[in-house]
């Protein structure tokens, strides 16, 4: 799958089938449940669950958490629109599949 057919994927009831923990995460927080985004990465131990979970904590507006998972997930903190750190970690997650 590629980035467009992730966002795409989007306007489905469901996640597509094979998507990582990270990416279904993000997949529900792009749709607004971050209650399910959240509980997805929550007990991942991983880097790149880690930087979902900062971006997450960054949408809620908990800074000082995100901050937190940003350095678990060995990333600089964002600071740009929260679009753009949705897209950027979305590529970067499909790039590695």
């Amino acid at each position: 799958m590629d980035f467009d057919a992730f966002r795409q994927s989007l306007a489905a009831d469901a996640p597509a089938a094979g998507l990582s923990l990270s990416l279904r995460s993000l997949w529900h927080a792009q749709r607004g449940d971050w209650d399910t985004a959240h509980r997805l990465v929550q007990d991942d131990d991983g880097a790149d669950a880690a930087w979902v979970h900062a971006h997450l904590h960054r949408v809620e507006g908990d800074l000082a958490n995100a901050g937190y998972w940003y350095r678990r997930a060995g990333r600089p903190a964002a600071t740009g629109p929260l679009e753009a750190e949705w897209e950027a970690i979305g590529r970067a997650l499909i790039e590695k599949t």
